[in-house]
This record gives structure tokens, C-alpha cells and sequence, in this order.
């Protein structure tokens, strides 16, 4: 498992459902791999350590890492190992706006989104979503970091003005106000919905994330959720995500497609042993297939 931290939940559950199983899973500090490019025999080192014998690799990619977590991962996939999630996957899902832009294309239900360089039309960008309050979101940003909500119109407009004055891309959403603060967490595995949870943020906060002081029940998904959920998780081309629904008055729409999901908080709220589904999707799948890496990143 590519990891940086060997301690969190998820990781030891995935360690704990491979050994139950019979399998060996090392954790390998993703920063402390470096490899060399060769045409005819590409190697990989860790510590000093040759990385060889792995059968398949489980990347959990933190996103202050992407860059050079992608780079370790496809040096993997060179080298005949199979990915959980492939590496073009990957690049896809983390890469907000390219997400947003396949599942629009695809016809799957999104926040009204505005994107620009300038600031020169942050004004008829706020109108484009709707007008205030509107979401404000930092590209790189992760687990509810870098989100914003925009109150009044002088108060979105100062806080764009802001992150455009230090550099960094932002996304403009509509405000969906009838979501009242929750989300729905749909956790995809080899193409089917294996837990859903229903996640809502603390009093006073408009995001629902769990380790900013949310809550998560079990929760019952619809049909049309279950669809979505899986045709999001295949148009970015992973095999196990979450995807994170908001319900509004005319159907869900799709805030995120993660790639590396929690897996605290859905397995303590449904009671589902996903660390087990996971490692059973892999011992059904890494020797069958070879690493396809199809698509456009």
C-alpha cells in the first residue's frame, strides 16, 4: 500500500482484511520511494530496498502529494504491478474541474459551477451560479479544507478577490440550500454501491465532512443515487471511490468522486466490512487483469 501514515484507520483495516485473508500488506511511504526511468529495466527503491514481488499495489495518495504519488504509481504499472486504482484514474478524479467537465458531459447532475482566471468578472460569475450565498472552492483543496461559503455578494466577492491575490484556482457553486448542511456518501466498489451513509455537518457549519465534527448515519440510497454513484465511479475510471451526492429539488448531484475514501466513518455507520470488500475485489481481479491505464488523463 503507497501510505504515509501508517496509523490511520483505513490503513490498518486494510492491513487487517489482507492478513485475515492470507496476504502479506506493506505499507510504503510514498515520499521515501525513488526509481529509475529505464527503458529495459525500469527499477523502483524504497530505503534502499528494491520494490519487487508485489502482486498488486492499494494507493492511497494523499492530495498535498498527487504529483509525485502518480509518478511512484505509474512506475508501478510499468513494472507489471496491478493498481486498485490506476494512475489515470487517479489524475482524473483529483483534478476537480477535469472531473467535472467528463461527468457533465456525460449528463450526470452537477452544482452550477463558474471557473475563471480573471477576477475582472467575478461579478457576473456570482450571478452565473445563481448569486449569493455561493461555495467557494479552493482546486487543491481536500476533506472540506480550502471550502468557503460566500454569504452576501460583497462578502463572496472579497473572499475570491482574496484567493486570487495568492495564486490559487478557484470553482464558484451554487449554494444548495434544501441539502441543509448534509450529504450523501456512496462508497463504489468494483462497480456497485457497497455502503451509502448520510453525512451532517456541526451546527453552525454548511460542510458535512466527519473530521470537521460531522455525523454519519446508515442511509437508504434510491435507485437514481445508486445509478449515479456507479456511473460517476466508471467516467473517472476508478474501481473503489466514494462519491459524495447532494439532494436537491430536481434530483442528486454529484459534489466529489474521491479516490482514496475514509473508511471510518462508513464502516462505523453501516456496520459494512468494506476493508474485506476491498481486498476480496482484489484477489478477484489482480491476476486477470493486466494495467489498462485507458482515457485521457
Amino acid at each position: 500500500m503507497m501510505a504515509r501514515n501508517s496509523t490511520l484507520y483505513s490503513h490498518r483495516r486494510l492491513v487487517e482484511a489482507a492478513e485475515a485473508r492470507g496476504h502479506i500488506l506493506d505499507i510504503i511511504d510514498t515520499l521515501q520511494v525513488y526509481m529509475n526511468i529505464a527503458t529495459h529495466h525500469p527499477q523502483i527503491k524504497y530505503k534502499g530496498h528494491s520494490l519487487d514481488g508485489y502482486d498488486a499495489v492499494i494507493p492511497r495518495i494523499g492530495a498535498s502529494i498527487t504529483m509525485y504519488g502518480l509518478a511512484v504509481l505509474r512506475q508501478l504499472e510499468m513494472m507489471g504491478v496491478w493498481p486498485l486504482n490506476e494512475s489515470v484514474a487517479i489524475g482524473r478524479s483529483r483534478d476537480k474541474l477535469r472531473a467535472m467537465q467528463i461527468l457533465a458531459r456525460k449528463g450526470i447532475g452537477l452544482p452550477v459551477t463558474a471557473f475563471a482566471h480573471s477576477t475582472k468578472y467575478t461579478d457576473d460569475m456570482i450571478e452565473m451560479v445563481g448569486g449569493a450565498p455561493i461555495i467557494i472552492k479552493l482546486l487543491e483543496g481536500t476533506q472540506g479544507l480550502g471550502v468557503v461559503l460566500g454569504e452576501t455578494h460583497t462578502s463572496a466577492r472579497s473572499v475570491i478577490d482574496a484567493f486570487r491575490k495568492v495564486n490559487v484556482n478557484i470553482l464558484l457553486q451554487e449554494y444548495i440550500k434544501e441539502a441543509d448542511s448534509s450529504d450523501i456518501r456512496c462508497l463504489v466498489v468494483g462497480g456497485k454501491v457497497i455502503a451509502a451513509m448520510k453525512r451532517t455537518g456541526p451546527p453552525g457549519d454548511f460542510r458535512s465532512n466527519l473530521h470537521l465534527g460531522g455525523t454519519a448515519v446508515k442511509e437508504k440510497i434510491t435507485p437514481e443515487e445508486r445509478s449515479i454513484a456507479v456511473r460517476s465511479a466508471s467516467l473517472m475510471g476508478l474501481n473503489v471511490c466514494g462519491v459524495d451526492l447532494l439532494r436537491t429539488h430536481h434530483g442528486p448531484v454529484v459534489m466529489e468522486v474521491n479516490s482514496s475514501p475514509g473508511l471510518e466513518g462508513i464502516e462505523k455507520a453501516t456496520q459494512i466490512d468494506v476493508a474485506t470488500k476491498i481486498i476480496e475485489f482484489i484477489e478477484e481481479h489482480a491476476d486477470s487483469q493486466a494495467v489498462r491505464a485507458k482515457g485521457k488523463v
